[in-house]
């Protein structure tokens, strides 16, 4: 089974706690109906800084990232399937969905 990655991009934030509380408890339904599936589920990120080739660095992001998932699955229109009723996409959010390839460990 090959491993997939599920970048969160964009989405609009809930309008008070109880809508918040209501679409975590979605995600989280997504990801439990998903089973053996999920590698890692719900990866957000935080204190997001971006560093330039010319050494800069800057607090904030240049992506609308806001977080990712591992989920693993038989093809790619698996896992567009599943990607498709992600919650995420009721908040206006988008998702990016990648193969992850298995590189090689070994150092030289």
């Amino acid at each position: 089974m090959q491993q997939y990655i599920f970048i969160y991009l964009g989405g609009d934030y809930p309008d008070n706690p109880e809508d918040g509380k209501k679409h975590f408890e979605e995600y989280q339904g997504w990801l439990t109906a998903l089973g053996d599936a999920v590698v890692s589920p719900a990866i957000p990120f935080k204190d997001t800084h971006t560093v330039h080739p010319e050494g800069k660095t800057e607090q904030g992001t240049t992506t609308l990232m806001s977080g990712m998932s591992i989920l693993k699955f038989e093809s790619m229109e698996a896992a567009l399937e599943a990607a498709n009723a992600c919650p995420f996409l009721k908040i206006n959010g988008t998702l990016e969905v990648s193969e992850l390839i298995e590189m090689s460990s070994t150092v030289n």
